[in-house]
């Protein structure tokens, strides 16, 4: 298994939350590839080993750091179908979360994928597209083992996702969840990533596999048609950014919620927070994250369709007077409506300057559940967060963005350092990024320290319904009741390193060439250079 810190390396490093991820990542680093490359394997790879996670049915978004000093943002995010109208589900109050139905979006990954090799050609990208799929072309054949995240997560689910056509045959084994370190094998799937290493990653949306996709799509009836796949593209944009005292911070614009982890952070730099580890470093954060999450509520959605600029909420005086509202003593009310989610973030870094913070999913544990028979292609449920009611902000409509909670977050510090951090975990993602940003930032953590220190979230999460404020137990006792005194909702969980919290990685590039990466003990992956 890869380390969980990797520090010191003069020609890169990756990190990942599954360990085959990392060693394919830092393989290429290895090959002479570079940071970009090393992700575009690595994003192959997760899905071939990874899939309750994430999968080529799902989409993807991107910041890239170039040695130019521009950082760019890849939207990778799939638009509903043609045929994804509120009349497509008018026997039913709310977009099915499973099934066919629920799969009423383009899958973008593989056209980030694309997109960023395109990119990376003018940094020196050189390897070729067979090199760079065909480890996840031998996971996906041979077999891969079963973690404990996705052995504990196919239990969880199996009663509404075993009858999904695709899945029993995929992913159980003799009808029953499959246990850790058993091996299963994705051959389907297989035989599609070897197909576009050869004929190109085009052809996932306007050649042969793209014309098998959208004939099982149609055959199940999926309201995704071949039109949406040949009309598919992502697409390069300018990511949002804030100025910290620390430097340049910046996340991706809509439809994801990357207004969110930067609103966290500048709200708290203005409320002054000097010790670590404090009562109101922990509280302030928490009320930060309400402050912040409204404004995602009433403002995020298609970009095309947004009501204002989301760069309005981060302009300094919206902040001052967000800031005002929040008190350094009691907690706001709270829950808000809130959302599941099931995501991969991956960092990578090469010393030519290349700084990478991915992120890939399917939205629900095994997305949608669905399985294409002919290409293996597991397809995300990201449209459910779609509204069937009218005068909605993000009301179900053909070719409309659903709203995303996918957010890489890539910060440029003053002292010289690159840093590309994310996690996964839904509406967890923004209070992750947060707490490792003010650790290992701020207070100056170590980044294995800031990484591994016991961890909170706010809200739903990994499917639960509970909306309370969920603490490790590794926090010191005298805090717990610090914050239940000030009104939180307080629940203390049984697991010192829970997957409640997500799993969270970074990767930095230092002023002086070197790389350092670590990513979360409650993964299965780790951190490796060369």
């Amino acid at each position: 298994m890869a380390d969980l810190h990797s520090a010191g390396h003069r020609r890169g490093v990756v990190c990942a939350p599954h360990f085959s991820a990392v060693e394919d990542g830092r393989a290429v680093l290895a090959e002479g590839g570079n940071a970009v490359e090393a992700m575009v394997a690595m994003a192959a790879t997760i899905a071939a080993v990874y899939p309750h996670m994430n999968h080529l049915g799902g989409d993807g978004f991107w910041l890239i750091r170039e040695p130019s000093g521009r950082t760019r943002a890849i939207m990778a995010a799939g638009p509903a179908g043609y045929e994804a109208r509120p009349e497509f589900y008018r026997e039913y109050e709310t977009i099915p979360p499973r099934g066919p139905l629920a799969a009423l979006t383009v899958p973008g990954a593989v056209g980030g994928w694309m997109l960023a090799l395109e990119a990376t050609r003018a940094h020196g990208g050189k390897l070729p597209l067979p090199v760079l799929l065909s480890p996840a072309v031998g996971h996906a054949r041979n077999g891969y083992k079963v973690t404990r995240s996705q052995n504990r997560l196919t239990e969880t689910y199996l009663a509404e996702l075993s009858s999904v056509h695709g899945f029993a045959t995929t992913f159980l084994s003799e009808g029953k969840t499959p246990a850790i370190g058993a091996t299963l094998k994705q051959e389907k799937l297989a035989d599609t990533l070897a197909h576009i290493a050869d004929a190109g990653l085009d052809d996932f949306y306007r050649g042969d596999v793209g014309r098998e996709i959208a004939v099982d799509l149609e055959r199940l009836g999926s309201p995704v048609t071949r039109d949406d796949l040949k009309q598919y593209g992502a697409t390069l944009a300018e990511p949002l950014r804030i100025a910290l005292p620390a430097g340049a911070v910046y996340n991706t614009d809509a439809p994801t919620q990357g207004v969110v982890s930067l609103m966290i952070l500048a709200l708290f730099e203005r409320l002054r927070v000097t010790t670590a580890e404090s009562f109101e470093h922990i509280h302030l954060l928490v009320e930060a994250t309400k402050r912040a999450l409204r404004v995602r509520d009433r403002a995020v959605t298609d970009p095309n369709r947004l009501p204002q600029p989301l760069e309005r909420y981060l302009d300094e005086r919206f902040i001052a007077g967000e800031a005002m509202k929040i008190d350094r003593r009691e907690a706001a009310p709270w829950p808000l409506h809130t959302g599941e989610s099931d995501t991969i973030w991956m960092g990578a870094a090469d010393t030519s300057g290349l700084v990478v913070s991915y992120i890939q999913s399917v939205y629900w544990e095994f997305g949608s559940g669905l399985v294409l028979p002919r290409t293996g292609v597991l397809m995300q449920n990201r449209g459910a967060s779609f509204s069937l009611e009218a005068g909605t902000l993000n009301r179900l409509a053909p070719g409309r963005l659903p709203y995303h909670t996918l957010n890489p977050a890539l910060a440029v510090l003053d002292d010289g350092r690159i840093m590309a951090y994310g996690c996964m975990g839904g509406d967890g993602q923004p209070q992750t990024q947060s707490a490792l940003f003010t650790r290992h930032i701020k207070f100056r953590q170590p980044l294995a320290d800031a990484v591994d220190r016991p961890r909170w979230v706010l809200g739903r999460t990994w499917g639960s319904p509970r909306t309370t404020l969920r603490l490790e137990p590794r926090f010191d006792g005298h805090l717990i009741e610090a914050l239940i005194a000030a009104g939180h909702d307080v629940e203390v969980l049984n697991e010192p390193y829970s997957d409640v919290m997500g799993h969270a990685g970074a990767v930095v590039l230092h002023r002086d060439g070197s790389c350092e990466g670590a990513h979360d003990p409650r993964s299965d992956g780790g951190a490796a250079g060369v």
